[in-house]
């Protein structure tokens, strides 16, 4: 395996260098496998709690993780969270872990059909005058 010097970064192997232009490179904190940034969730801490960043936009510290529940599991049997945020003490992560639950209960789109309320207009029949004739 070939070695090159970085600028800044000392030798660094070609297997750990991803210039593919595919934007940066980031490692996932579950599982430690690189993969571009785009295609892991930032994660921040935000007073005890870890909570997603998807925009990539929260300030402070963040980490990366693959937004799959095995990687979530992992980095939570690691400890790597507060590890890799550099916060004393465990995080909470119960919004992360929500955001990333698989659908136990399969939710039906919203129709807006179904909002409308048929039962409470007057059936009006079509052969009877729309006008009553005054007397």
């Amino acid at each position: 395996m070939a070695r090159t010097r970085e600028p800044g970064r000392g030798v660094v192997s070609d297997r750990d260098r991803r210039d593919d232009g595919h934007g940066p490179v980031r490692t996932c904190i579950g599982c430690r496998s690189r993969a571009s940034a785009s295609d892991l969730l930032r994660v921040v801490a935000t007073d005890g709690v870890v909570d997603p960043d998807p925009r990539h936009r929260l300030p402070g510290r963040g980490a990366w993780l693959h937004p799959d529940p095995d990687c979530l599991h992992r980095a939570e049997r690691r400890s790597a969270f507060p590890r890799a945020l550099r916060v004393p003490g465990p995080l909470d992560t119960g919004a992360l872990r929500a955001l990333l639950a698989p659908e136990s209960v399969t939710i039906e789109p919203h129709d807006r059909r179904d909002d409308r309320r048929v039962g409470t207009r007057k059936q009006v029949d079509p052969h009877e005058p729309a006008v009553k004739p005054s007397r």
